[in-house]
C-alpha cells in the first residue's frame, strides 16, 4: 500500500486546512488503494476566525497539529517528522492556513518563503522523483519551494493576484477549472484550482479526484493527466 504524506496546517479554510480539499483527498486516497499519512506543524495558525462572521477573533490561539487532529481523526503527526524515505507521494489541501501558516505568501506574494521543514520536503519529493499534488492554493507554496525550477501548475484564472505573484517566481501558470488537473510530467506535479473557481463540494470532487488519481497511476506506473 502506497504512503501518501498529506500535510495540513489547522481545520477550517480562514484560518486553517480547507475541511471539504482535506477530506476530499484523504477519502480519494483510501478509494484509491493508498494509505494517507497526515502531518501538521506544531505551532500556532496565524490568527483564529469565525468561520461563520468570517472575522478574526482577537486574544485567540490555537494550535495548527491540534486543530489539523480534528480532520485526521487523530492520526496526525509533526511536519518536522516527515521524512522522504518514508513516503511514496505527498499531497498538500488548500485554504488560506496554506498561504499563512505553511509560508507567507499572503503577506509577501513572490518574495515569500514556506517552512524550512516542508521546504526541504516538498524539495526532496521533487529530487526523488515522488508524485507531487497541491490543490487550491496550496500551489503557491509549491511555487515559493520550488524556485528557479519553473513548476507548471495552476491556480484557476491567470488575471488574478495570486497568480501574477505566483508567476513572479518562474512558475508557468496554467488556467484550469475546478474539475480540471494541470500536468508538470517533467516535476510529477499535479494541480487543481479547487474553492478558488469551485462553486460548490461536488465540482471541487471532480478536480480533487481526478489529482489524486493522477498522483497513484504516476507511483504505479502509469500515465494519468486531465
Amino acid at each position: 500500500m502506497e504512503r501518501v504524506g498529506v500535510v495540513l496546517c489547522g481545520s477550517g479554510r480562514l484560518d486553517g486546512s480547507e475541511v471539504h480539499e482535506s477530506v476530499l483527498t484523504l477519502l480519494h486516497l483510501v478509494r484509491g488503494g493508498a494509505r494517507p499519512i497526515c502531518f501538521a506543524p506544531d505551532a500556532p495558525q496565524w490568527a483564529v476566525c469565525d468561520h461563520l462572521s468570517g472575522e478574526v477573533v482577537p486574544g485567540e490561539s490555537r494550535n495548527q497539529l491540534h486543530e489539523a487532529a480534528r480532520i485526521a481523526r487523530g492520526e496526525v503527526q509533526p511536519l518536522t517528522e516527515a521524512r522522504v524515505e518514508d513516503l511514496d507521494a505527498l499531497v498538500l489541501p488548500g485554504g488560506s492556513g496554506a498561504a499563512r501558516n505553511l509560508c507567507d505568501f499572503a503577506e509577501r506574494g513572490a518574495d515569500g518563503a514556506v517552512l524550512p521543514e516542508l521546504a526541504a520536503l516538498i524539495r526532496g519529493v521533487v529530487d526523488a522523483g515522488k508524485p507531487l499534488g497541491a490543490i487550491c492554493i496550496a500551489p503557491a507554496v509549491v511555487a515559493l519551494a520550488l524556485k528557479g525550477r519553473s513548476p507548471r501548475l495552476t491556480l484557476g484564472p491567470v488575471d488574478g493576484d495570486a497568480a501574477r505573484e505566483v508567476a513572479r517566481t518562474g512558475a508557468e501558470v496554467v488556467p484550469a477549472g475546478a474539475d480540471e488537473v494541470v500536468a508538470d510530467a517533467r516535476l510529477k506535479l499535479w494541480s487543481t484550482p479547487a474553492y478558488i473557481v469551485g462553486r460548490d463540494v461536488a465540482e471541487v470532487d471532480v478536480g480533487i479526484g481526478r489529482l489524486v488519481a493522477s498522483v497513484l497511476a504516476a507511483l504505479r506506473g502509469a500515465t494519468l493527466e486531465a
